[in-house]
């Protein structure tokens, strides 16, 4: 899929490696909001409880959408920029907690 194919209205499910990373550029920051807690999900579903989410260095828009999205998932424990050999401030590693372990949802 290119970007002619989702002009034309060709918007097939992209199939994401769950392997605890992923790379922010190649999405949209509109999307950021429900892909962010889905792959987190389904990192957890593997048994991954570390990611690392990349977003870059740049000015900082990506780092700030996503940090806000991620202070509100009940199922991150805690999240931090990655040390310089794992990307330093243009990386964020996020600690997941076990789904037993996580808060009650509740409706709202």
């Amino acid at each position: 899929m290119n970007a002619a194919d989702l002009e034309n209205g060709n918007q097939e499910p992209l199939q994401i490696p769950i392997e605890g990373e992923l790379d922010l550029h190649t999405f949209h920051p509109r999307d950021f909001k429900t892909l962010i807690p889905a792959y987190l999900e389904a990192c957890e579903a593997k048994g991954i409880r570390q990611v690392r989410l990349i977003h870059g260095k740049g000015i900082g828009s990506l780092r700030r959408t996503m940090h806000a999205i991620l202070s509100r998932l009940p199922e991150v424990t805690s999240f931090s920029l990655a040390s310089e050999p794992f990307g330093g401030w243009g990386a964020t590693i996020v600690t997941l907690r076990r789904k037993k372990d996580r808060p009650p949802e509740t409706g709202g």
